[in-house]
């Protein structure tokens, strides 16, 4: 984390501690509310349309129970798409009667735009789902090709931005989807346990709202009825972590400062140059597909066990992790591999260092 978000937290903390929980939450309501506007201008949007979340996976699950399935419905996807929302639509399929169709892959990697847009045709789906960059391959997939092919046909659209947001530009006017849930962990830099959910226009004006909510969500207006709030904080409950809220908010605003288009220049261009590293020293395999690929860069090493490979670089001050097939099924039966090992560079990361990390793995291989 940059030091402005952990001086946050810290502050906010000891403000706690002396003050109290509602006398703080009172003190810094403007920071806390700095959380809304730094996140809407990340996403080039308005601070209405976003939501608090304590994770991406929680952002995600509450805008999949707002949307009203019935048995026969189409869930749309990517093969690429995040273990949990492969659950998540494993579980509405059993519990709602939904049928999940998935769109194939170019040779070359990713959704292939015109096999998606022609199943949007033939089953005329309740809901795309696509993931923006797998957890497990540096892949970029087509969300904005997507999203506009879902805007013309009236289609939801839900876009899982996990790994992108904090690396590359994500606008979500461009993207035009219905929800974008993601972290503020990763990428962004921002403390673990906060998240958030972009909502459109369209989903707050159809008044679609999660399957439970509190006095925050919704106002209690008589006995038997309740109201929903008209912006998107429909989607969040009343209690947060309030420090790391703070912290998140701080993390955002850090992004934006620097600036996004410089950040996902810079990262593309340590990942690719750490790519071109790994494919010179045998017998690494570099298994990222896709024609642009994000800074999350996967290697595959036959042969070697991952998580003592893992504890190697660890113990020489490099930071990775790894991969299996439960993560993604679809993606690792393709690539014939058993596991990868993610290496994320990000914009602080400098040149030396990435020759450092290519060194040490030539060394331990030596071994």
């Amino acid at each position: 984390m940059p030091k402005p978000v952990k001086q946050a937290i810290d502050q906010y903390l000891s403000s706690e501690m002396e003050y109290g929980g509602y006398e703080t939450a009172a003190l810094q309501r403007a920071g806390l509310d700095n959380f809304y506007s730094a996140i809407a201008q990340l996403l080039n949007t308005d601070e209405k349309q976003i939501a608090f979340a304590y994770n991406a996976t929680d952002a995600y699950n509450k805008a999949l129970s707002s949307i009203p399935f019935e048995q026969g419905d189409v869930i749309l996807t990517s093969l690429n798409d995040y273990v949990s929302n492969q659950i998540a639509f494993l579980q509405l399929q059993k519990s709602k009667g939904v049928e999940i169709v998935y769109s194939q892959d170019l040779h070359s990697g990713g959704l292939d735009p015109s096999d998606m847009i022609q199943k949007m045709d033939q089953h005329r789906p309740k809901l795309v789902a696509v993931t923006h960059v797998p957890t497990n391959s540096g892949l970029i997939q087509a969300v904005k090709t997507i999203g506009e092919a879902c805007r013309e046909r009236d289609i939801l659209y839900l876009v899982d931005a996990c790994q992108s947001v904090g690396q590359l530009v994500v606008d979500v006017q461009e993207i035009a989807c219905d929800f974008l849930s993601a972290t503020t962990r990763k990428f962004l830099r921002g403390p673990r346990g906060t998240g958030f959910l972009y909502v459109s226009q369209k989903v707050l004006d159809r008044e679609y709202c999660p399957v439970f909510m509190d006095l925050h969500s919704a106002f209690w207006s008589a006995a038997d009825e309740y109201e929903i709030r008209a912006d998107a904080k429909r989607f969040e409950l009343w209690e947060k972590p309030y420090a790391f809220m703070l912290g998140a908010a701080k993390a955002a605003a850090y992004a934006n400062e620097i600036g996004m288009s410089r950040i996902e220049a810079q990262v593309k261009e340590l990942a690719q140059y750490l790519r071109n590293g790994l494919s010179n020293i045998p017998p690494i395999k570099v298994v990222d597909l896709g024609e642009d690929k994000a800074a999350i860069v996967t290697i595959h090493i036959p042969g070697c066990e991952p998580t003592d490979l893992q504890e190697k670089l660890r113990l020489a001050g490099i930071n990775t992790s790894h991969t299996t097939w439960e993560y993604n099924r679809f993606d690792m039966e393709a690539k014939k591999v058993p596991w990868i090992l993610r290496l994320s560079p990000h914009y602080y990361n400098t040149i030396a260092e990435l020759t450092t990390t290519l060194s040490t793995l030539e060394r331990i291989l030596r071994s």
